[in-house]
């Protein structure tokens, strides 16, 4: 079977190769486990960190990817009333972390290019307890975008944010993959969500996906003009992929007990089954920016997510017949 693992270049230590190489497929499961053939993966930033050597725990020769949908196969299990072999599901990407919501309650990984093994492959291997149906509403393309960008902004929105209707709500950095989906999140909850960005284009975009408005971080006021669009009101929460300089502003635009999130870490398994469910229940859909074939027009993905214009994930399909 074909699969992307990160290999260490000896030549350019600042940048690792991402390469497509032959493995075995897995012909036997323990106990608890499925065998799901994989149809589509999505890319996040951390896969690129990874390439660049900034990631902590990197594992030379592992496979890549954390986001990716497949079928089952074949599966070895107690309960067959819980999935049946042809099921289309996600994989949660987060191992170790079952619910306690500060933090994880065991060694924590997150899929690929560590020491867990990743999804950007042809095959690959899961506990049951770590898969899900998909909802029907999404096609595989959306399914692969779906995995840690959607638990990391729902933990981001609802478990550390505790947002709710008619809250303000400011989503920073408007075009990634997380923000996209916490902003989707804050729209269904009944959220007034405003957003940021240095692309006009994109903030444009975002408005008509339900955002109230946005402004441009490179204005010099950028604060006050977030505030001229709320009419003055102040707001009760900020969710911030960011970080850096904008928490002076942050601070200034705060109601009292007002909430700064700095989304990461993830999420816990049981916000993973969370996020699912309320995606189901509002028919929510990830935005997919572009989708290429084969796991050999990698290089392109990641070409496209250096230059940073993207909007919305980036999808490999791995099958010609998969439902994208």
């Amino acid at each position: 079977m074909k699969a992307l693992i990160v290999e260490k270049r000896d030549s350019n230590p600042t940048y690792h190769d991402a390469k497509v190489v032959d493995l075995p497929k897995p012909d036997s499961l323990e106990d608890e486990h499925a065998l799901l053939e994989i149809s589509a993966v999505s890319f996040n930033h951390r896969e690129l960190w990874i390439r660049k050597g900034q990631y902590p725990g990197i594992v030379f020769g592992s496979v890549l990817g954390a986001d990716g949908v497949g079928k089952i196969v074949d599966m070895k299990g107690k309960d067959p009333s819980k999935f049946k072999v042809g099921d289309r599901v996600v994989v949660n990407p987060s191992i170790g972390w079952i619910k306690d919501p500060r933090g994880p309650e065991e060694a924590f990984y997150i899929l690929g290019g560590g020491h867990a093994s990743g999804v950007f492959t042809e095959y690959f291997v899961a506990p049951l307890a770590e898969i899900f149906k998909v909802p029907e509403h999404l096609t595989d393309a959306e399914a692969a975008a779906l995995p840690l960008g959607g638990v990391t902004a729902f933990r981001a929105v609802f478990t550390k944010g505790q947002v709710a209707r008619g809250q303000h709500v400011l989503i920073t950095g408007i075009g990634g993959g997380v923000a996209l989906l916490a902003l989707a999140f804050c729209v269904a909850a009944g959220a007034n969500v405003y957003v940021t960005s240095s692309d006009d284009g994109k903030i444009q975009k975002a408005v008509r996906l339900g955002a109230k408005g946005g402004v441009n971080y490179g204005e010099e006021k950028w604060g006050l003009n977030l505030q001229k669009l709320t009419g003055g009101d102040l707001f009760d929460v900020v969710i911030d992929g960011a970080g850096g300089d904008g928490v002076k502003t942050f601070t200034k635009i705060l109601r009292l007990g007002g909430i700064i999130v700095s989304y990461g870490m993830t999420g816990s398994r049981y916000e993973f089954e969370q996020m699912l469910e309320f995606v189901n229940e509002h028919k929510l859909k990830p935005v997919v920016s572009q989708v290429w074939q084969g796991l050999e027009s990698a290089e392109e993905a990641f070409e496209a997510m250096k230059k940073g214009s993207q909007f919305g994930k980036l999808v490999l399909s791995l099958k010609t017949n998969s439902k994208l």
